[in-house]
């Protein structure tokens, strides 16, 4: 049994190299074609992928060479990340983007063919985790993370969302691998199962559960931020590519920095277009990509998630899914420092935006923030038909979550939003006289 998420993976990896009509960094000699694989629906890699194709910044800076060679841009849009692996090592794809947990088998796979490549850049990350979520059925009577001993549930095998649920359940007592029945599934599918009742809990990153969430077709069981250890998602480019082709690399994640200051700058309209190009509703996009979102955007390579994904190896090791990785060679920062210049030690002394409550009144092209849940819940119950989201802070991780979705706890004259209701029922625990309150109940106590 212990085998089988193996071979699933390795299915994943050998992904038919024929889908590609043309090979990576290919050209006459005039013109060069180079082929970028992203997740257009993995939206915490969207300044690598979908909204830096959308503002054309990678085609602009590639033109600004003036080298006398003609560039073309290949995008190809996967799933997940093994394809992407799979394409790179075959040298289909130059550059791609993924989470954590696929970039590290990127490595290995990498390294295992012959064919290295590196990590040489971040995109959307989260100190604490909070990109990954376990979610269950809307009428679920699970509550804990312990209550899903002996339960089925459907993660992806090698993914972030998997890692968080091999954490999160031995830090409940539960034996990952004999203590649940473990259904390796792709997030679609496994969103599926959920809705049919063919499994009890789902473990994905985003924007799965918010997207489910949104829906109403699922509630948060547990909180990714509890772990309170980094997530992310990174740019992986192959290293002969990168050694043949420094300045294209260079110009990528030029473009990469552009576009993420567009979304640091336009996040509303950053949301829209990316809405618009994956067929995910805005405000789900929004959430996680937010000024106050679940992820900041950041291409610096910070030493706290390098440090993180050191931790991550063990994790796949256990799972027989790699074995060692040597970390510090599979990063490599030189392409984006060079590409950056001074402004990188900006970059990446940064962190994320200070946690807040937003509003997204219909047909407003800004967000209102405000310093506390009760007042955003104050302002929700005068304008009920004029919201188009609201998104408020958990009070103990400060993951952002819809208002409406979320657990409301009542302490005295406050009112605190908690993402699952374990965490929200620990606050109980620890503060007599509070008690835990529907949203309507909190709405009321607002106005």
């Amino acid at each position: 049994m212990k085998h089988k998420p193996v071979l699933a993976l390795a299915a994943l990896l050998v992904f038919p190299l024929t889908a590609c009509g043309t090979s990576a960094a290919a050209g006459d000699g005039s013109t060069v074609t180079v082929t970028v694989g992203y997740q257009s629906k993995t939206i915490n890699t969207v300044t690598a992928g979908t909204l830096l194709r959308s503002l054309g910044y990678f085609e602009k800076e590639l033109n600004a060479l003036h080298d006398g060679k003609t560039y073309k841009v290949d995008w190809q849009d996967y799933a997940t990340g093994a394809p992407i692996t799979a394409q790179m090592t075959a040298g289909k794809i130059d550059i791609g983007s993924m989470g954590d947990f696929p970039l590290l088998i990127n490595a290995a796979r990498g390294k295992q063919l012959g064919k290295p490549t590196h990590l040489v850049s971040v995109t959307g990350y989260n100190l604490r985790g909070g990109l990954n979520t376990v979610v269950t059925a809307p009428d679920s009577t699970l509550d804990s993370l312990a209550a899903l001993k002996g339960k089925k549930v459907s993660t992806s095998v090698g993914s972030a969302a998997d890692g968080t649920l091999v954490r999160a359940l031995q830090r409940a007592g539960i034996d990952p691998d004999k203590g649940i029945e473990k259904l390796n599934q792709q997030p679609a599918v496994g969103a599926s199962a959920l809705s049919a009742g063919s499994t009890d809990a789902l473990s994905q990153f985003v924007a799965w559960p918010g997207l489910l969430t949104y829906q109403g077709k699922a509630k948060a069981l547990y909180d990714g931020a509890e772990l309170n250890l980094p997530t992310f998602h990174g740019v992986t480019a192959r290293e002969d590519f990168a050694e043949k082709r420094p300045a294209v690399l260079e110009a990528f994640l030029k473009a990469q920095a552009e576009a993420t200051d567009y979304l640091n700058g336009h996040p509303v309209a950053a949301a829209e277009s990316v809405a618009k190009a994956t067929g995910l509703p805005a405000e789900v996009v929004y959430l996680y990509n937010g000024a106050h979102g679940i992820a900041t955007f950041d291409p610096a390579v910070k030493p706290r998630l390098i440090s993180a994904l050191k931790q991550d190896v063990s994790v796949l090791k256990a799972a027989e899914l790699t074995g060692d990785i040597d970390v510090d060679s599979f990063v490599d920062d030189q392409y984006v420092k060079k590409a950056l210049g001074a402004g990188y030690a900006t970059r990446l002394a940064s962190g994320p935006a200070s946690a807040a409550s937003e509003v997204w009144p219909k047909g407003a092209s800004e967000t209102r923030d405000f310093k506390t849940p009760a007042e955003l819940l104050k302002y929700v119950s005068a304008h009920r038909d004029g919201i188009r989201a609201a998104y408020v802070p958990d009070a103990t991780t400060g993951t952002l979550w819809f208002a409406d979705k979320a657990v409301w706890v009542a302490d005295g004259d406050r009112l605190l939003p908690f993402v699952a209701p374990e965490t929200a029922r620990a606050y109980v625990s620890a503060h007599g006289g509070a008690r835990v309150v529907t949203y309507a109940d909190a709405l009321e106590r607002a106005s």
